[in-house]
């Protein structure tokens, strides 16, 4: 396997995961994390840009990242704050809702950043990357990855919660957008950014800032435009169990192929959405050991 680093930005949370209102399972998460765990667990050295609390969550968060071959050495920890919750209630389609226990304004990056180069590959991405309070800190480090010639991928995941923010954050959105090589987001994203619903419109838009976007929009086909048109991909039907981890592992699988040296967007498509089922199929963030296993056979 290629050497090639992924360093990952984004928010770290705890994720208690209820079925029927009933607690089923409590596991570190966060989209950025969720992806660089999973990359990680496949043998890709990671490191992740985050903050945590100086409690015993966030002794489990380090442990995890451990655990699974991530460095913590750009872990920012705070000890006079708590780290933050998140409950996710699963339907009957096994989707999520979600309720966050965090206050964004006290989130803070003060520690050790690490030194991007361009055989590097930076994954960033959700509110993180566009809070004004940790901006300065953030864009810096894209900006600087952009300048040294790192391979960039920014999955949008803006949420409904963050609406209010809009007019403060969209010049963060569309900047983060400028400096990426993917933008990767759902019709939802797209819809509550621009108020768009079209694919070819929203493609437009983007392309200002980023030629190659990856629409997603739940079971129907992604959609992938560059330069050249647009490919669609069908979505296989699968069963699920919990769907919370399937677009953080989406970004993972992707990034995998692309750093097995997967050129074509139909290879790197279906990576992704092997890695966005399998976590499908359990209750966890992750790729599943068994997923491990065959990839790290194949690699042999």
């Amino acid at each position: 396997m290629a050497k090639r680093r992924v360093i990952g930005i984004g928010e770290t949370v705890f994720d208690i995961l209820f079925k029927e209102d009933q607690p089923q399972k409590g596991v570190p998460g966060g989209s950025t994390f969720n992806s660089i765990i999973s990359l990680g667990r496949a043998g890709v050295p990671c490191a992740m840009v985050t903050e945590v609390g100086g409690d015993h969550i966030g002794d489990i968060i380090f442990n995890y990242l451990h655990s699974n071959g991530v460095s913590s050495e750009y872990v920012c920890r705070h000890e006079q704050i708590k780290s933050h919750i998140s409950l996710a209630f699963l339907d009957e389609h096994n989707d999520a809702q979600y309720i966050f226990y965090k206050d964004h304004a006290s989130v803070s990056l003060d520690g050790k950043m690490p030194e991007i180069g361009k055989d590097d590959v930076v994954l960033f991405g959700s509110f993180f990357a566009i809070n004004p309070v940790i901006r300065p800190v953030v864009g810096g480090l894209v900006h600087a990855a952009h300048e040294a010639g790192a391979w960039i991928y920014y999955d949008v995941n803006f949420r409904k919660t963050h609406l209010a923010d809009l007019p403060n954050v969209m010049a963060n959105i569309e900047e983060n957008m400028g400096l990426s090589n993917v933008v990767r987001g759902s019709m939802e994203d797209f819809h509550y950014l621009y108020s768009l619903q079209n694919g070819d419109d929203i493609y437009q838009r983007v392309s200002r800032h980023c030629d190659t976007l990856i629409l997603t929009d739940g079971a129907r086909p992604i959609r992938v435009y560059t330069p050249k048109g647009c490919q669609l991909y069908p979505v296989q039907e699968i069963e699920t169990i919990s769907t919370v981890g399937a677009g953080d592992n989406f970004n993972a699988g992707y990034i995998y192929a692309m750093i097995q040296g997967l050129d074509n967007q139909a290879s790197r498509i279906e990576m992704a959405q092997r890695w966005s089922q399998d976590v499908c199929r359990q209750l966890g963030n992750n790729i599943s050991t068994e997923l491990v296993a065959r990839l790290r056979a194949k690699n042999k």
